[in-house]
Formats: structure tokens, sequence, C-alpha cells
């Protein structure tokens, strides 16, 4: 049995940043620059949605207090970006009802990525749903433009395996210190010493300068 901290490391910031390198790499050595810039501009658009929401909270205690909302979850962001195009991509030979399965398999993976966050306490269920959804408009955003503009099947064996080597060390690798860059670049811009304290905002929201560590 996979422990759930062993299944959210497949929405690491290393693992699914390499694998949305390796689709863009993909469509540009099939000679599909246009699909490769709309790849690019709708997955970083979703990171940068998880970084403004997240630097929001750090800095300036920016959230939804009711729904323990303190930013989208990049976790399930990219997780739900990443796979839905991937299992397109590999299946694009295939009818139109297997395609139509590989896309909710890879959404379902994103759910799960999702729940791995919920079991680890790192997200509340309001921001796994946010970063699921923005994640699943990212994916599906694409495979839109894609469908309607890829003339042929983008289907190679070796670049399809190497894509899906970028998953396989998932388990093994140790998770980037994302948070604690953020955190840092934050506290920069906002001029505080530390950065918005979750706990405490749970409660009742602290006046001044917070007080204690995220």
């Amino acid at each position: 049995m996979i422990a759930w901290s062993e299944v959210t490391k497949f929405g690491d910031v290393t693992i699914t940043t390499f694998a949305a390198l390796a689709i863009a790499a993909w469509l540009l050595a099939e000679n599909e620059r246009r699909l490769a810039l709309w790849w690019g501009i709708l997955f970083a658009a979703g990171l940068g949605v998880v970084i403004a929401t997240k630097m929001a909270f750090i800095g300036w205690g920016i959230g939804i207090r009711s729904l323990d909302f303190a930013g989208f979850s990049g976790h399930a962001m990219r997780a739900s970006a990443v796979m839905p195009v991937l299992f397109y991509l590999m299946l694009q030979r295939m009818p139109a009802i297997v395609r139509t399965f590989g896309i909710l398999l890879g959404l379902a993976c994103g759910v799960v990525v999702g729940i791995s966050r919920i079991a680890v306490h790192a997200h509340s269920v309001s921001e796994i749903t946010a970063g699921w959804l923005l994640g699943s408009a990212v994916s599906l955003g694409f495979i839109w433009v894609a469908s309607k503009s890829l003339q042929r099947p983008v289907f190679n064996p070796l670049r399809i395996a190497f894509s899906l080597l970028a998953l396989l060390p998932a388990p093994y690798v140790h998770p980037a210190p994302t948070q604690q860059w953020l955190t840092n670049i934050t506290l920069y811009f906002s001029g505080h010493d530390q950065p918005f304290p979750r706990e405490g905002w749970r409660i009742s929201r602290p006046r001044g300068r917070p007080p204690a560590a995220l």
C-alpha cells in the first residue's frame, strides 16, 4: 500500500515541471510551435495564479477565512494540468472514446494528488478544490486548442517514454523547498519579519505584523 506521503510527491514541482517541459519539447520536436506556445502560456498562467494567491496570504493575510482558503494548491494544479495532457497526446492514434478516458484518468490523478495533500495536512479542501479546478482549466483549455489545430498525431514512442520517465522517480524525489523560497521572496517585498500566521488566522485575525511562521 503506497503511503499518501509518497503519492503527494507526484505533484511536486520537481516532477510536474519537468513533465511540463517535456511536453513542450515534445511539441517543438514535432514542429508544433503554436501548440507549444499555448501550452507554455497556459501552464505558466496556472503557476502564476498559484504563486500570486500564496504570496498574498504569506505577506498580507489575504485569503477567504470562512473557507480556510489561503491560496491555490500548487500540487493539485500542476498534477491536473499535466497528467490529462500527457494522456491526451499519448493516445492520439486511439479512438476518441479511448482519448476521452485518458483525459478523465489524468483528471482523476489530479484528484488523487489533491487528496494526498489533505491527508498530509498541507492544504484545506477549498485550496485543493481550487487548485484542481485551475489545473483542469489549463489542461482542458490546451486540449481544446489542440483538438482544433493539431493536424496529425504527435506520437513518438521514444518521446513518450522520455516524458513518462519524469514521473518514475517521484517516490524518491526530495520535495523542492518552494514554500521556503516563496516565503523569503514575499517577506522581502512585504517588509514583514514573519509570514502571516495561518493557525492564528483561523481563530482570530491578528493585528499588526504577523508574529509567527507559517
